[in-house]
């Protein structure tokens, strides 16, 4: 979109000389007042208001920060240069800053795409960029806005993608952003409201992530069980390993010679012992392996 801001070409002089100049009116003026004819103080009472007059327009400009100049209700340009300076006193001054603000978005119930309410909350890191924007084509405070835009883009990106990979076959979820591709959604969405404010977002990334208090319980127990099914499977793969390991060695070294019978013991033996929660305990046979 096109951007209506430009420099401001008005004038524009050195805040010292100003002041200089407001000084020596104002000492003129006093002057005046010593002389106590009535032309005289006529005189000094029109110097005094105009030094007074003078003095409102006088700004500082501090780094990353701008004044929008307006005359009358018509837009005369930003000053963005630094410095010390004085314009007619005419013009209406609105500060506005071009320093990078930090918006925290406090958790906020959604739901996800397949449906799960999910807590989530983000930070967005943005700043000014065009002051005419920021300035006249919203109404209100510029930070009230941006809350407003950001809780509104965060829900949509939110309800894009699943919680996790649980109930659904999406490579990317809210949880597993490995590419950073939710990140780049929610900037991108971002953007694409607030370019209308003139405002840039530098960095805007998901800082809380949770199932909603309704559901987190049963959620957790499902993990729980997930990661034990994993851990099992882990387990049993090891254990077969080792089985069929021992079983290779002790053939190839003619230790002993099983029987098929034989070795579906062992085999059995085995697992219970690497596959077991506690420690086995041993058992003395005192027969033979068929009694």
């Amino acid at each position: 979109m096109k951007t209506q801001e430009r420099a401001f070409n008005g004038i524009r002089v050195s805040g010292f000389l100003a002041t200089l100049l407001i000084l020596i009116i104002l000492g003129t003026s006093i002057f005046m007042f010593t002389l106590k004819q009535p032309w005289s103080i006529v005189s000094g009472i029109i110097g005094t208001l105009c030094a007074i007059f003078m003095c409102y327009g006088l700004m500082i400009i501090q780094p990353n920060n701008s004044r929008v100049m307006t005359f009358f209700g018509k837009y005369a340009g930003t000053i963005i240069e630094n410095g010390f300076f004085w314009v007619n006193p005419l013009f209406l001054k609105t500060k506005v800053t071009l320093r990078i603000f930090n918006l925290n978005l406090e958790p906020i119930k959604v739901n996800d795409k397949v449906g799960n309410p999910v807590m989530i909350g983000a930070v967005v890191v943005w700043r000014i960029k065009d002051t005419y924007k920021a300035t006249f084509d919203i109404s209100g405070d510029v930070k009230s806005f941006v809350q407003i835009q950001s809780d509104a883009a965060l829900r949509q990106v939110a309800g894009m993608y699943a919680y996790d990979t649980n109930e659904t076959t999406d490579k990317v979820t809210l949880r597993s952003d490995n590419d950073g591709e939710v990140t780049k959604h929610l900037e991108d969405e971002l953007n694409s409201r607030l370019t209308l404010a003139g405002i840039e977002i530098v960095e805007a990334r998901i800082n809380y992530l949770a199932y909603a208090s309704e559901i987190a319980g049963v959620m957790l127990r499902r993990q729980q069980a997930d990661a034990i099914i994993s851990a099992r499977e882990r387990i049993v793969e090891g254990a077969v390993s080792m089985v069929h390991l021992a079983l290779e060695k002790l053939e190839k070294e003619g230790v002993v010679e099983l029987d098929e019978e034989k070795k579906a013991t062992m085999v059995s033996n085995l697992l219970v012992v690497l596959c077991a929660d506690e420690s086995a305990q041993p058992v003395i046979n005192t027969g033979t392996l068929y009694q």
